[in-house]
This record gives structure tokens, C-alpha cells and sequence, in this order.
């Protein structure tokens, strides 16, 4: 039988891994808007910023000062992020 806790550390190492992906993401976003170039979309900035990666979104937000100015960037992160936060600690109770 696989040890209970396997899942919960299995879900953190997903959200660690996600929220690294994202936040390089919106560093390479930020990058090409500098220099003009083609651009990762909204859409999947958002989507993979919900799906894990909120933790990632909002601090590449931050230090890379990019899409501060979209309020709905910052509420669907912050929804995201309390929404896995809660699944967390969910998995951690239970």
C-alpha cells in the first residue's frame, strides 16, 4: 500500500514545479516585451498560473514588474493561490 502522505508530497512538488515554470515564463515574457518580440500569451500565462503555478505568477509579477497594471492577472492569481492553498491544507487534514 503506498504511504497516505505520497499524494500530498507528490501535490506540493507539482505546485513547486509549476510555480517555477511560471515564474520563468513571465521572466521570458518580460524579456521579449523589451525587445519586441513574439510573446507568450495572456491566455496561457493565466491558465497555467491557475492550474499550479499562482505562487510563481505573482512573485515573477513582482520582481519582474510585468503585468502589475492587469488587475484581473492579479485576481485570478490570488484566486488560484488560495484556492491550492486550501486543496493543501485539505490533503494535510485529511
Amino acid at each position: 500500500m503506498i504511504y497516505e502522505g505520497f499524494f500530498v508530497w507528490l501535490y506540493v512538488l507539482y505546485l513547486l514545479f509549476m510555480s517555477f515554470v511560471v515564474f520563468v515564463m513571465y521572466g521570458i515574457d518580460k524579456r521579449r516585451a523589451k525587445k519586441g518580440q513574439w510573446r507568450i500569451s495572456e491566455k496561457a500565462l493565466l491558465t497555467l498560473g491557475f492550474i499550479g503555478g499562482a505562487a510563481g505568477a505573482l512573485l515573477g509579477m513582482h520582481l519582474f514588474r510585468h503585468k502589475t497594471r492587469h488587475w484581473y492577472f492579479w485576481a485570478i492569481n490570488i484566486a488560484a493561490l488560495c484556492l491550492h492553498i486550501i486543496l493543501l491544507l485539505m490533503l494535510f487534514l485529511w
